[in-house]
């Protein structure tokens, strides 16, 4: 327990599993008031139950306006404010070109792409008011060097990429810092649904020769999330064990 983010909140989506679950107990390990939402609100609430009394699940589509202006009021009520917001809910719908449905496609652009934007409106709306904030967007190391099997994914994640650049850019002169996060293979629920073939090839592409841990991507949050990164912003960090240079 640090007092690093003492008496600020955040929002955290996707955080019911995996990177988000370890985003949120991290930044709540180090002080904040953390709003957990999930597609699965009873999981959120658990999720919340888990990390203690400075937690508290929702439910929330991100890819829906409505829901998302309502995650980030709901959260201003609970706490008295917001300023720290991670982008962090994802889905995969894994396919190669000539088997990929456009449904798919588009539902994995939707949940990522459109999913980041409206987190980020609807915190900037906030954040300006209080001339300070920290959005922070999760990208993937797949948005950098692409997948085989992932032109949706890859697709979704570089576009945060630009999407974090041009929101850095706007929001900088109010206060507002945006940043983003390129994890490489870090062991989730998700990739551990990988093919053991297919695990074991990304592996060895890392220069450290490990996949990563939830924690490591958490903790670089929280730097972001805090005054320690205060002047930085438009900055997209590799947290990825060396893949990709």
């Amino acid at each position: 327990m640090s007092d690093l983010l003492d008496g600020r909140t955040a929002v955290v989506t996707g955080a019911a599993q995996g990177i988000g679950l370890a985003i949120a107990t991290v930044l709540a390990d180090h002080g904040a008031r953390v709003t957990i939402a999930d597609l699965d609100g009873d999981k959120a609430a658990a999720a919340a139950a888990g990390i203690g009394e400075n937690a508290r699940g929702v439910a929330c589509d991100v890819t829906d306006e409505a829901s998302v202006a309502a995650l980030v009021r709901d959260a201003v009520d609970a706490y008295g404010g917001l300023d720290v917001l991670v982008n962090n809910a994802g889905i995969t719908r894994d396919a190669s070109l000539k088997k990929m449905t456009l449904e798919n496609f588009q539902a994995v652009i939707t949940v990522h792409l459109q999913g980041t934007w409206l987190g980020i409106r609807a915190a900037s709306e906030v954040m300006r008011e209080a001339r300070r904030g920290s959005i922070i967007n999760i990208s993937s190391m797949s948005g950098k060097v692409g997948n085989p099997g992932q032109t949706n994914y890859s697709a979704a994640k570089a576009g945060i990429v630009g999407m974090t650049k041009a929101a850095a850019k706007e929001l900088a002169h109010h206060g507002v810092r945006v940043n983003a996060i390129q994890p490489g293979l870090i062991r989730t629920p998700m990739t551990e649904a990988m093919s053991a073939e297919a695990y074991a090839a990304t592996e060895a592409t890392i220069p450290m020769r490990r996949a990563g841990e939830p924690d490591e991507i958490a903790n670089v949050v929280a730097f972001l999330a805090s005054d320690l990164s205060s002047y930085m912003t438009g900055a997209v960090l590799e947290v990825s064990g060396g893949r990709g240079m």
